[in-house]
């Protein structure tokens, strides 16, 4: 299956020696990082791969010496695979059950530049904050995430939509019928997911059922590496956590409200490790009153989101073969989900260089309690997003926002296609990660497209 990483890989791969650094990638597990890695093997005469939980002696390599040289000898006779530069891709998989390798990594960027090195692993934050002086300026971290909507049409057979899609704009809406078909698609996305093994089982067989139980065998593999974490959270602690973060979608994320029992401290904890882990993220309160977005941000207001919608799905309890008798509206009003999903589009449509950041506006007030689900920067600007499930929906807080701090764009994501109107930018939902693009050209002065047309 195509990854929109597959282009990053490539252009590390043909960056010259002086200027391409060890590559870090990055993401939870099973989204894919391995996968690509091993595709963009294929463009090299050799693969020296190393995976750290499989073959657990290779570690004892890294006991010694941290010399790139001494440790690219007696990683070719181990793996009976030449490693030479230009022609050989290490790949050092799962590193983070080999701390010592985690600090080899900027060693070979120092002597051995020729190299092309790549490590990729989950848990990776919590292995990096146990290494002092991490190779800041010699190593490269990519971002990898669950599969966005657009590399879901092209896996699915769908590749003509996802060029339609990526041609329009809101001064060029997408036909009617073609926005139908989009928007079908979605819905379809939103039950399933991101993960490229449902993805790929949607793909060859089209069954929901299917579907269903490899999700559902996922979750339980999840749950199962909960209890690598156990030294740093109790296992309970981290199922009932994850739960919670599912449960509390979309609101203020409140740590009182995962357990009443006895024992409920300890939770902060283990929502700081899933969010180290990749399996959720934290949606910042900011005051967005200027940017960095970050430099406002009330650390006690948050939300939290699980990293993939079909996990949600089935956290939630909805069964996805059903799906197809289902009303489309009661769907993805269930709980949260067409926020959630909007905000997974968003990190993963930014920048693969960037970790995960998103943050959200609130103010409480008798008279006018207002909130905006998303707000982001693009070059200094700052843009309000409101997502909406269906095509109808107020704007009341949108424009509370936009008086407020005097800004002229707004954006709002709904089941609507491209168009724009007083100030407000209509962005299907199903186009949610394009957004930092679209933002990025200037829309039609005064156009007033209709956001049905």
């Amino acid at each position: 299956m195509k990854r929109n990483i597959d282009t990053h890989l490539l252009s590390w791969r043909d960056t010259d020696d002086a200027r391409r650094k060890v590559l870090l990638v990055r993401g939870a597990r099973q989204v894919g990082k391995t996968y690509s890695v091993q595709q963009l093997a294929a463009t090299f005469d050799h693969l020296a791969e190393v995976n750290f939980e499989e073959r657990l002696e290779a570690k004892q390599f890294f006991d010694r010496s941290l010399d790139p040289r001494e440790l690219v000898q007696k990683l070719s006779v181990y793996l009976d695979t030449p490693i030479r530069p230009k022609e050989t891709l290490l790949f050092l998989d799962e590193i983070q059950a080999c701390p010592n390798a985690l600090r080899a990594l900027r060693f070979f960027h120092e002597k051995m530049p020729e190299l092309h090195v790549i490590a990729a692993g989950s848990l990776l934050e919590l292995a990096l904050s146990e290494i002092p002086s991490f190779g800041v300026g010699r190593i490269e971290s990519l971002f990898m995430y669950p599969m966005t909507f657009a590399e879901f049409l092209v896996a699915s057979g769908n590749e003509p939509l996802r060029e339609i899609l990526y041609a329009a704009s809101p001064d060029h809406p997408i036909d009617p019928v073609f926005h139908g078909k989009l928007v079908d698609q979605w819905k379809i996305f939103q039950l399933i997911g991101g993960m490229p093994e449902i993805v790929e089982a949607y793909a060859q067989t089209n069954d929901f059922s299917r579907c269903q139980q490899l999700i559902d065998s996922l979750l339980t593999s999840l749950g199962d590496d909960f209890a690598k974490y156990r030294k740093r959270s109790p296992v309970i602690k981290l199922q009932e956590t994850f739960r919670s973060i599912v449960m509390q979608t979309g609101g203020k994320f409140i740590y009182a409200n995962i357990s009443s029992g006895p024992g409920s401290g300890g939770y902060r904890e283990a929502l700081d490790l899933l969010v180290k882990a990749g399996l959720a993220y934290r949606i910042s309160h900011s005051s967005a009153r200027g940017v960095p977005l970050g430099a406002q941000v009330n650390p006690k207001k948050f939300k939290v989101m699980v990293f993939d919608a079909g996990i949600y799905q089935r956290v939630l309890g909805l069964d996805l073969s059903a799906h197809m008798t289902a009303d489309h509206i009661a769907l993805i009003n269930r709980g949260h989900l067409a926020e959630l999903c909007a905000g997974l589009e968003l990190i993963a449509g930014r920048s693969s260089h960037l970790q995960p950041e998103l943050h959200y506006w609130h103010r409480e007030a008798r008279s006018s309690n207002a909130e905006i689900d998303y707000i982001i920067s693009i070059e200094d600007r700052i843009y309000p997003i409101e997502v909406k499930a269906g095509t109808k929906g107020q704007m009341q807080s949108m424009f509370i926002f936009l008086n407020e701090r005097e800004l002229d764009r707004g954006v709002r994501v709904s089941a609507e296609n491209f168009g724009e109107m007083d100030r407000i930018i209509t962005i299907p939902i199903y186009a949610t990660s394009r957004i930092w693009d679209l933002l990025r050209v200037p829309t039609t002065s005064g156009s007033e497209t209709s956001a049905s047309s």
